[in-house]
C-alpha cells in the first residue's frame, strides 16, 4: 500500500475565521502606526488579554515580528509585508473551484495544487 504524502502547511494557513482575520489585519495596522501598551491595544481592538496574547502568538507563528520594548508593542517589519503573511479565513471553495484556481504556473497555484491532491488521492 502507498503512503500517502503529507503536505506541511506553513503555520500561515491556520484556519482563522473572518472576525479574527479582520482582527489580525487591525492589530497590525495598530502596529504599523508606532509602538503601543498592551491595555491601549485590548481596549481599541475590544480584546481581553488572553485574546490578545493568543492573536500575539498567531502572529509570531506566521513569522510576523512584533516585539516588547518599555512596555510597549511594535511592529519589526512594515506593515505592508506583515499583512501579506496573515492567514487567510477559508473561503469556502468546492473542489471543482479549487481545481480551477490550481491550473496556474506560480507559487500559490501549486499550494492550491497540492491540497486538491491531497484530497483526492
Amino acid at each position: 500500500m502507498a503512503k500517502k504524502r503529507r503536505i506541511a502547511l506553513s503555520p500561515a494557513s491556520k484556519a482563522v475565521i473572518p472576525e479574527r482575520a479582520e482582527r489580525l489585519y487591525r492589530l497590525l495596522k495598530l502596529l504599523g502606526t508606532g509602538p503601543h501598551t498592551r491595555s491601549v491595544l485590548t481596549r481599541r481592538l475590544g480584546l481581553d488579554v488572553r485574546g490578545f496574547y493568543r492573536d500575539l502568538e498567531l502572529l509570531r507563528e506566521a513569522g510576523i515580528q512584533v516585539s516588547l520594548a518599555r512596555r510597549r508593542y511594535a511592529l519589526k517589519d512594515k506593515v505592508t509585508a506583515a499583512v501579506a503573511r496573515l492567514p487567510f479565513p477559508d473561503p469556502h471553495l468546492t473542489l471543482g473551484e479549487a481545481n480551477q484556481l490550481a491550473k496556474g504556473r506560480g507559487q500559490v497555484h501549486r499550494k492550491i495544487k497540492q491540497l486538491v491532491a491531497r484530497i483526492i488521492s
